[in-house]
């Protein structure tokens, strides 16, 4: 399989993660002890429906092959928001110029998991919420953290769940996390799509996603599913 041009950047990434011969760049912030679950969190439905969430925190591959192995998401997609450019590719938000952050569109059933619980694996796997625009080998506003909220219930539920880790020093470092109403959510070319699954032995996906999936399935087997 060829590689598109766009990804010249990120390959420099896979070979300074390759040459580093180590897991630390997978993007977690490793607080000293369990993240809680949030205070502050929706009901659990009643019935099954469907619900959207956005977050972004690093390269998209291995924050949509996160969500996708958690109990009730019907879809993950990797993509772009945050932006003041219409209709983006990777190759223009890659410059930084667009302020588009890479970013992931989560469909999910509140009848099998929360908005809450979902921060919760964000905070905690999916990324290390200390860092603005930093994860693990890739730097720019790009890769910046922040939780796009849809909704007033989403907005509260996120910044109370910010402050109530800042507040029980959860992390070594404040949250740097920023909470932005969502405006637009773009997804990304198809070749972005699934690809930590289509391409498991690449270097970037065994040093930096693989093993968010495994934090995942070892911290909180009550929410992980095989895929």
């Amino acid at each position: 399989m060829s590689t598109p041009k766009p990804f010249s950047v990120r390959f420099a990434a896979i070979l300074f993660g390759a040459l580093l011969g180590t897991t630390a760049c997978s993007a977690k912030a490793d607080p000293p002890g369990p993240v809680p679950a949030p205070a502050v969190d929706a009901p659990r439905a009643a019935a099954s429906g469907k619900q959207t969430a956005v977050f972004s925190g690093g390269c998209f591959w291995g924050v949509q092959a996160v969500f996708q192995h958690v109990k009730g998401v019907i879809s993950a997609t990797s993509g772009y928001s945050g932006g003041t450019v219409k209709h983006p590719d990777y190759e223009t938000v890659s410059s930084g110029r667009t302020g588009h952050a890479e970013s992931v569109q989560v469909v999910f059933d509140p009848s099998k998991v929360t908005y809450g619980e979902l921060l919760r694996v964000f905070f905690s796997v999916a990324h290390d919420p200390t860092e603005l625009n930093r994860q693990g080998p890739d730097t720019g506003t790009q890769y910046r953290s922040m939780v796009f909220y849809n909704g007033d219930e989403q907005k509260r539920i996120a910044e109370a769940y910010i402050a109530q880790l800042d507040n029980a020093g959860v992390f070594p470092r404040k949250i740097a996390t920023q909470v932005v109403r969502l405006e637009a959510f773009y997804p990304a070319e198809a070749y972005h799509q699934n690809y930590a699954t289509l391409h498991p032995m690449e270097p970037y996906i065994m040093y930096n996603d693989a093993p968010k999936v495994e934090h995942l399935r070892r911290e909180f087997p009550e929410l992980y599913v095989e895929k």
